[in-house]
């Protein structure tokens, strides 16, 4: 696979990605939901959270900043994993998997970086794009979820199932984006096909 057909892929699902989020961020409030459908296993629902997988947060003031720079040079080193690969003509596998984690850890990074400085907040109100009076500073912007698919909601576990018996439980809880699922498939393709990611020469 050519390095112009990956930024193709590139381009294509940042695009999607931000303008999904640019999107909810203009025409829902923090914690707005709708059911896609009418369905209640297929719904969005905004929320915004710091950007580390189930909403985690690296504690202390400057824990935000930390995480934006860290991550920053680690998409980076994905950018050069994928010219070193492109170069090396690996499988296709492996760089289209590549081209995925690198574009949805952009596309969460572009969140940070820069929204706290284009938007105003969401809480109430509809966030207006450039605002005069932006919610946040430069890093330290929130990366906007929407997609969530709680297929089972509110399960009633037996007392007698560990650490979660007695309370109701949602199985699938979380609520992620494009970006997220770009990197999850990127990953998956790992996995999944590992033996033909790690092959040389086109697959």
């Amino acid at each position: 696979m050519s390095l112009k057909k990956a930024y193709l892929l590139i381009i294509a699902i940042l695009l999607i990605d931000q303008i999904s989020k640019i999107y909810i961020k203009t025409h829902f409030f923090i914690g707005e939901s709708i059911k896609v459908m009418g369905l209640e296993w297929f719904q969005i629902h905004f929320i915004e959270n710091e950007g580390m997988a189930w909403g985690a947060e690296i504690p202390g003031e400057h824990g935000k900043l930390i995480l934006t720079l860290f991550r920053i040079v680690a998409v980076g080193g994905i950018a050069w994993w994928l010219w070193d690969s492109v170069e090396k003509k690996a499988s296709s596998y492996l760089i289209v998997a590549i081209a995925l984690i690198f574009t949805g850890a952009l596309g969460n990074i572009i969140d940070s970086v820069f929204y706290g400085v284009i938007f105003n907040d969401s809480y109430q109100q509809l966030a207006v794009m450039f605002s005069e009076e932006p919610y946040g500073t430069w890093f330290h912007g929130q990366v906007v979820d929407m997609f969530y698919f709680p297929i089972i909601k509110d399960f009633p576990m037996p007392e007698w199932v560990p650490f979660i018996g007695g309370r109701p439980f949602t199985f699938f809880n979380a609520i992620f984006n494009v970006a997220d699922v770009a990197i999850s498939s990127g990953v998956g393709i790992l996995i999944v096909f590992n033996k033909k990611a790690f092959h040389k020469g086109d697959a």
